[in-house]
């Protein structure tokens, strides 16, 4: 058993208590953070002089050198250790010996896995980040390409006005956009290095927090050092905008289901992101829809257990911390995996828009522009209602949409109606007289489309290193 303790101990850790105990099967993910970590720490020793310039080189190399080997696979982080800090504390003892024992000086475990994790969290959002943006980028050129295809907009999954399919993505695209301000907001916020906290109480050690934080790229240290070891806020956060993630991407799936069904057949998704039935050659099935539907309650586990575990855990730091990790790594994979995937089936797939017009004129979304067509022509509203709901009524007994219907016909149920009616309830007049912004109109939708790509144009990322210039000392 290798530990970073045991001197106050007098006989050997039971097995089941040690690998109960032991973190090393899921916190090895993080070898690379924890060896940058300590690199960094050490830098700040040697400069406070805490250790000699020599002793500070020394342990540099030797931590490079063996993550190096880690990444080139030559060295294997098994699993007689208990956790990755005794992993590369261990190793490094082998190779410098006592010089070695020095690495953990002014530190604690407790700040040094705070550290870890938020090191790796944040690389994490930052990859989030990239995924949405593909994504964004792909509902985009959908948008682009398609402002003059109608179809049915829904209200209680009943056709209810025509819009574009153009409008109908610019939706999604502006919860990905929100999403992706979440996880902006959620950077900046957790982006405050934990090192130097100690156990909880800080040390005596002259440490230099904030050389230290930047060197780590953070805007500064923690402000408390029981705060700093016993913080996984971030980590809430940013569950809690994964999970939104995942529900907007369900919410579309479901979507992308309903629309690849025979009934519907407004899309084909391509034969490399569907799947076949063992016993039925028919089938195309839209399994990587249904799977980021079905993955979206994995996620809300993950965020729900989180927040289980910290509800009742006392100042500081506690063991039950340690069950932050295996199901937010869990998290983190799913969702990056489940957008990558959702954008390619996207970007893959095609749209029938003869179908989808055709489903847009036999649902009668454009019974509402009928009414006001007779609004405008000095009729009440409510009178105009109950005319149009009346010519509802006469087509669905003649199996017929509003389209269909002669002049003669209409004005059998109301003689003001005149032949202008054909063009003001045309899918064309529907959807491009609705020209406000954000209405589906094909000139709104212009517009919204520009301020969407200037948008995509830049990235906060690029600004980071102003952001943190100013706040770094």
């Amino acid at each position: 058993m290798a530990q970073l303790w045991g001197g106050r101990f007098t006989k050997e850790t039971d097995q089941l208590v040690y690998n109960f105990n032991a973190s090393i099967s899921f916190d090895k993910k993080f070898y690379k953070q924890d060896m940058e970590g300590s690199i960094a720490h050490v830098k700040m020793l040697g400069k406070q002089g805490i250790l000699t310039e020599q002793e500070t080189n020394d342990i540099v190399k030797a931590i490079c050198e063996i993550l190096k080997e880690v990444e080139e696979g030559k060295l294997e982080i098994s699993h007689e250790y208990e956790d990755i800090h005794s992993f590369v504390e261990a190793t490094l003892i082998d190779r410098l010996g006592d010089t070695g024992k020095k690495l953990h000086t002014g530190r604690s475990r407790n700040d040094q896995v705070a550290l870890d994790m938020r090191l790796y969290t944040r690389q994490e959002v930052l990859a989030v980040d990239d995924l949405l943006k593909e994504l964004l980028n792909a509902i985009l050129t959908i948008m682009e390409n398609n402002t003059d295809t109608f179809m049915p907009g829904f209200t209680h999954l009943q056709k209810a006005q025509p819009v574009t399919l153009a409008h109908h993505m610019g939706a999604y695209f502006e919860m990905f956009k929100r999403d992706r301000l979440r996880l902006q907001d959620i950077y900046h916020r957790m982006n405050y290095c934990p090192l130097g906290s100690g156990a909880l109480a800080g040390t005596t050690y002259p440490l230099d927090r904030d050389y230290t934080a930047e060197l780590l790229g953070f805007y500064g240290p923690t402000l408390n050092s029981m705060d700093g070891v016993s913080d996984r806020d971030y980590l809430i956060e940013f569950l809690s905008a994964m999970s939104t993630i995942m529900m907007h991407l369900s919410r579309f799936s479901e979507e992308v289901i309903i629309w690849n069904s025979n009934e519907y057949q407004f899309v084909e998704i391509d034969d490399a992101y569907s799947t076949g039935s063992s016993i039925m050659p028919q089938k195309k099935n839209p399994d990587i829809a249904e799977l980021v539907r079905g993955k979206t309650g994995r996620v809300y586990g993950a965020l729900t257990a989180l927040l289980t575990t910290m509800k009742g855990i006392p100042l500081a730091y506690n063991k039950d911390m340690q069950e932050d990790k295996e199901l937010t790594f869990d998290a983190m994979d799913t969702v990056k995996g489940c957008i990558a995937l959702f954008t390619g089936m996207l970007a893959t797939m095609k749209f029938n828009k003869d179908k989808m017009e055709a489903s847009a004129k036999n649902g009668f979304t454009n019974a509402t522009d009928a009414a006001d067509y007779l609004v405008n022509h000095g009729v009440p509203f409510r009178d105009a209602h109950g005319i149009v709901g009346r010519i509802v009524l006469y087509c669905i007994e003649k199996g017929i949409s509003i389209d269909d219907m002669s002049l003669e016909e209409l004005k059998e149920i109301s003689p003001v109606f005149e032949a202008d009616i054909f063009e003001a309830i045309s899918m064309e007049t529907c959807v491009n007289k609705r020209l406000t912004i954000g209405a589906p109109g094909q000139e709104a939708m212009k517009k919204v489309i520009a301020i969407e790509k200037e948008y995509l144009s830049k990235d906060w990322k690029e600004e980071l290193t102003d952001w943190e210039s100013k706040l770094v000392k």
